[in-house]
């Protein structure tokens, strides 16, 4: 399982059918707003945001999609069962968002007054006008302040469907993809053998939430617990946000059109040798390619120092295992990444920063972030470009061992930016990359050559142990439009 834009995506062509969720109850009671709970701190923030862009005629749009494939003609009223039980059992799915008093509140629907009707769109016999459809209708469906806050549907074939579901990225992050794949296809073959579904529990995110708001709430400025934040701050000059040291093309204030691309760095093979060598000198695959990414920045023209957020999921390791929501918290990271040290040196300084970091994790992301840079909170966006890295095994997921078959993908998208996120992904194929960046010539230019500098290190570090040379500044110019091998990936026989 990796994640590329639904653009890159091969798509067979198809008949494509859509289940759109409603309420049975002819006249449905009016909910009780004070009944509901408190929607966590990333929603809060996220309905905010869509608020005021809604009011300012200035919309800020984007998805979190996942598509995966069933062999042989699909079973479409054992899918609509298996999407309604999916439905149904998250409870995050099946509520309404609200202003209340100031504060937005999640209002749950029953789940038994749910009900999917199947409704076909329409028959694709081209595979590009079926992909841009779906963007299209990802774009034009997603609605942060309108539910439901999904698109689910499939392109059904006489040998074959895939399968999508789209969210608003209020209702779930990168790590419930998967878990949407698993659920909802072992649901699927469940019925189509007669069979009950059964899953483990899963307990609400809503709960979740709603404990986290009541319990940071009261955090003031002076709270001990945001010192860590405190720190990383003064050290950046008392900048809340740790900036993408790389230019970017953008001006102040401005955001842009996305470019949106992805690649493969390592192969399998290369990715299992590069695994032993992080490990050899006591980290991590994840380490290594944030070491990596850390020493291109720097030979690019950025500073020794290595300042940036990664997000760090809050599912812990058994509770929220098997939950559909936002579990994130988003936490500042730094390490010494200066010429003369070499992998195990810049290694050991990557594994005593994620320490650090993950010591002091407490406090949520926007909690801090209203609290120390209330004035950039009060934006719409980050200020500037920001360094962001985000790292995902995908193989650990739930349902892993059936990725080869059901071929899942994940894809996200937004309107705009000011700035680059890079998101990595290990599967059983290799280590990719994803980035989102500001459509500018310069952006194009910093983007693509740090792109091929970090996959020349990657491989150096595989193929000889550690850096070499200053890759960032005798990398060669990567062709343009490489594209990335997707299609035998997604339709594989």
């Amino acid at each position: 399982m990796r994640q590329f834009p639904l653009e890159m995506h091969h798509l067979a062509p198809g008949r494509v059918v859509e289940w759109r969720l409603r309420r049975t109850a002819a006249e449905a009671p009016e909910q009780d707003p004070r009944a509901g709970k408190m929607a966590s701190f990333n929603q809060d923030k996220h309905f905010t945001v869509a608020e005021e862009s809604r009011d300012a005629d200035d919309p800020v749009a984007s998805w979190i999609a996942v598509t995966f494939e069933v062999d042989g003609l699909l079973d479409e009223p054992a899918l609509a069962r298996a999407l309604l039980s999916f439905v149904q059992r998250h409870e995050v799915l099946r509520c309404a968002f609200s202003r209340l008093a100031g504060e937005v509140a999640c209002e749950p629907f029953d789940p038994a007054e749910l009900a999917l009707e199947a409704e076909p769109v329409a028959v694709f016999d081209d595979s590009d006008l079926l992909r841009d459809f779906l963007v299209e209708r990802f774009k034009r469906s997603i609605d942060t302040l309108s539910w439901p806050l999904f698109v689910m549907g499939a392109v059904l074939r006489e040998d074959s469907a895939t399968v999508y579901l789209a969210f608003d990225h209020i209702v779930c992050d990168g790590m419930s993809m998967p878990i949407v794949v698993h659920e909802v296809l072992t649901a699927y073959e469940a019925l189509c053998r007669g069979e009950e579904v059964s899953l483990p529990p899963a307990p609400s995110y809503l709960d979740f939430a709603d404990e986290q708001r009541r319990r940071y709430l009261s955090v003031d400025a002076r709270d001990e617990r945001l010192g860590y934040w405190k720190s990383f701050i003064e050290r950046g000059g008392g900048e809340f946000f740790p900036r993408f040291p790389l230019d970017l093309g953008v001006e102040p204030g401005r955001m842009y059109p996305i470019v949106n691309e992805a690649s493969r760095l390592l192969d399998a093979s290369d990715t299992e040798v590069f695994e032993k060598t992080c490990l050899a000198v006591g980290g991590k695959p994840f380490m290594g390619v944030l070491a990596s990414v850390a020493v291109c920045l720097r030979e690019a023209g950025g500073p020794g120092v290595y300042r940036g957020l990664m997000p760090v999921s809050e599912r812990g390791r058994q509770a929220w295992t098997d939950s559909v929501g936002w579990f994130v918290n988003t936490m500042p990271i730094e390490f010494d990444a200066s010429p003369g040290r070499d992998f195990a040196a810049v290694m050991a300084g990557v594994r005593a920063g994620f320490g650090e970091m993950i010591a002091h994790i407490d406090v949520p992301f926007v909690r801090a972030w209203e609290l120390l840079a209330p004035e950039e909170f009060a934006a719409r966006s980050w200020p500037y470009p920001v360094n962001f890295f985000s790292y995902i095994d995908m193989r650990k997921c739930r349902g892993a061992e059936r990725h080869e078959e059901w071929r899942p993908t994940t894809h996200v998208w937004s309107a705009r930016a000011n700035g680059a996120c890079s998101w990595f992904q290990r599967d059983t194929d290799g280590l990719h990359m994803n980035s989102i960046y500001v459509d500018t010539p310069a952006a194009r230019r910093t983007m693509g050559d740090f792109q091929e500098a970090l996959r020349l290190t990657v491989r150096e570090i595989a193929c000889s142990g550690g850096f070499r040379r200053p890759v960032a500044l005798t990398a060669p110019r990567r062709p343009a439009g490489t594209p990335l091998d997707v299609a035998g990936f997604a339709r594989r026989r």
